[in-house]
């Protein structure tokens, strides 16, 4: 993963949260920025895991027990999802590298029904992350966030949420890989 910080963050670039945020909702976060322009940012975070099941918000697939994360303290009455691979929802974005949000629903909900979906290549996602215009990029200046372009190499996004922001660190490199390890309350140390 290539680190750019200095530039401004472009739909399909991760977020990892510096290692001392407090701030709850984004504690040790990686958020997938989904989208950023002249009227603010939309990401998900990848890396917190809900405690409802998809089967639980979908009527219709009730049968299901697919886990669902929280993107974002944003709407949380709103269902969003990225999955990777070949495009096969109409109305994807994609995010570059293999990497879509979104879609056609209805679509969705029938190819799940049909047990046409790698449910390792899906994830869903109760509410947001959202900035306001020139919110986030104030955010990157004061060193809130560090910038990463998403590069696939690894497919780490689909791992494992608690260990995903150690993993994208140390994937990171150098001083990231020692950022990796900090404490969460230094502390403690």
């Amino acid at each position: 993963m290539e680190e750019n910080s200095k530039k401004q963050a472009k739909s399909g670039d991760l977020l990892i949260s510096e290692p001392f945020l407090q701030d709850e909702n984004f504690v040790r976060s990686v958020v997938l920025l989904c989208e950023n322009n002249s009227n603010g940012a939309f990401g998900l975070v990848l890396n917190k895991l809900s405690i409802l099941k998809l089967g639980e918000l979908i009527e219709e697939l009730s049968f299901m027990e697919c886990d669902v994360y929280v993107g974002g303290p944003v709407e949380q009455n709103t269902l969003h999802y990225i999955y990777y691979g070949e495009q096969m929802l109409d109305g994807s974005i994609n995010l570059g590298n293999g990497l879509w949000w979104g879609g056609d629903f209805k679509q969705l909900e029938a190819k799940l029904i049909n047990q046409e979906v790698d449910l390792d290549s899906i994830r869903f996602f109760i509410g947001y992350s959202g900035w306001s215009e020139g919110q986030l990029e104030g955010e990157i200046e004061d060193n809130t966030w560090i910038v990463s372009a998403y590069d696939n190499s690894e497919n780490l996004l689909f791992a494992s949420a608690d260990e995903l922001w150690k993993l994208i660190l140390k994937n990171m490199g150098g001083e990231y890989q020692f950022m990796a390890n900090y404490p969460i309350d230094p502390r403690l140390n």
